[in-house]
């Protein structure tokens, strides 16, 4: 059974495996240290501890989420660097938001990365840095303190715009084409009270990604203006070879056959 799970686990495609795995285990490390502070302290030390300051917290040397959400303040003043990266692996405490999260991000994730950039993993890892930066900036002037849901909202977005053909179903109730999941969803956000902030950021970061990488170069005077550096592609894609030539072949037929989609719909 154990060698079964492995063998599945090491299945998965690296870059789904690793992001997935940070975000489940950083979640697991929050609400473990939650859980083990008030099984352990005074009834009293919680009551203490919900008045103490963001300093006073980080002084118990556990993993919190004051040590995770983005902050620019303290990034700068207090090199605490981490929190680029940290503010996109953490998605609540665990219940059914966090499971939807997970669900959503392990599902499109692995569709785009063995389907879209099958061959291409330094392609795929331009594009997760291409929209962690963009989607870091944008949260400076909208006020997001924690960035993986909007993350997992542009890959939602590129994946439905690279499968328009593909059908959905919503829970049951109505279907329709993939290009519209991404909207389904911000209008589930709405319904539910969410601000749909974040919906809306992955969403544009995501359509920006699409637009300059495969509507752009496809156009009369276009041309390819996000390239992978070199060094990705050493750290990341096997040798050159005609496999490789054959698959970027195949993505750009399919690409070609998108925009005639797009363009008769």
């Amino acid at each position: 059974m154990a060698l079964s799970l492995t063998r599945e686990f090491f299945q998965i495609p690296v870059v789904t495996r690793t992001y997935t795995t940070a975000c489940i285990l950083t979640t697991a490390a929050v609400v473990r240290n939650n859980t083990t502070r008030t099984n352990t302290e005074p009834a009293h030390f919680n009551s203490c501890c919900s008045e103490r300051t963001h300093s006073q917290l980080q002084q118990l040397q556990v993993i919190t989420p004051f040590q995770l959400y983005f902050n620019p303040e303290l990034i700068i003043s207090r090199y605490q660097i981490w929190r680029l990266i940290t503010s996109f692996f953490f998605f609540g405490s665990l219940g059914f938001g966090f499971l939807f999260n997970i669900v959503f991000l392990y599902r499109y994730c692995r569709m785009l990365e063995e389907d879209c950039f099958r061959g291409r993993t330094a392609d795929f890892v331009f594009m997760f840095l291409f929209g962690g930066i963009l989607i870091t900036l944008l949260g400076l002037f909208a006020n997001i303190v924690f960035l993986g849901q909007a993350f997992i909202t542009m890959l939602v977005y590129i994946w439905s715009k690279r499968n328009p053909l593909v059908r959905m179903n919503f829970l049951g109730l109505f279907t329709f084409q993939a290009p519209f999941l991404p909207w389904v969803l911000m209008g589930c956000s709405l319904l539910l009270g969410n601000p749909i902030t974040v919906d809306l950021l992955g969403i544009s970061v995501g359509h920006l990604y699409y637009f300059l990488e495969d509507v752009f170069p496809n156009r009369p005077g276009g041309r390819k203006l996000l390239t992978t550096p070199e060094l990705l592609r050493v750290m990341f894609d096997p040798p050159e070879g005609p496999d490789r030539h054959l698959l970027q072949e195949e993505q750009q037929e399919r690409g070609g056959l998108q925009q005639g989609v797009e363009q008769h719909s």
